[in-house]
């Protein structure tokens, strides 16, 4: 990095070129080294906030198709709901702002993972179909699967349940994932 430009604190922390990292490789030769470039470090994250209210909308919409015509009667009675039992009007406000709203999180941070791999020179030409696939597979696996398999363990839900909940988050994610790849 030419002397005219001066290092952040965080290009200096992690330079490859300071004092401790020199230490490593000389402790750890036979271990290859990259310098990263870091012109290319200092760019923005670029997101679509359409395809964002996109995304949460088509979610939303998915869920009240998901766990009421389709999977609905089965879900409520693995469950154990009273279906004699109408909700209140302040409980289905509720539920179905946390369910926008929990849509919304879902996609606004999907989308700035999917802009975060831009970065990564291996996935600048990969297939709109490779990205979505990756960024629903490995979300669903890492941080969905997880927790359903938990609530079996611990909570001793069905395997109907969770077979029902773990694909409902799958397809979410891959529907998510559609909009912001392609809309992008």
């Amino acid at each position: 990095m030419p002397d005219s430009i001066s290092k952040s604190a965080i290009h200096q922390y992690i330079d490859l070129d300071t004092t401790p990292c020199q230490k490593v490789r000389k402790a750890l030769p036979n271990i290859h080294y990259r310098n990263i470039p870091f012109n290319n470090m200092d760019q923005t994250l670029q997101v679509s906030f359409t395809a964002i209210i996109v995304a949460t909308i088509a979610n939303f919409f998915f869920g009240f198709l998901w766990y009421t015509p389709l999977f609905g009667k089965a879900w409520a009675k693995e469950l154990k709901f009273d279906m004699s039992r109408t909700p209140q009007k302040g409980e289905m406000a509720r539920g179905l702002i946390f369910s926008l709203i929990g849509n919304f999180l879902l996609a606004f941070v999907l989308a700035h993972n999917n802009a975060a791999w831009g970065f990564v020179p291996e996935m600048k030409g990969a297939s709109s179909a490779s990205i979505i696939a990756n960024s629903a597979i490995f979300t669903w696996l890492g941080f969905y699967l997880p927790v359903d398999l938990n609530r079996v363990s611990w909570e001793s839900a069905s395997w109907k349940l969770f077979f029902i909940n773990t694909v409902y988050h799958l397809l979410s994610l891959v529907i998510a994932a559609a909009i912001l790849t392609l809309m992008s």
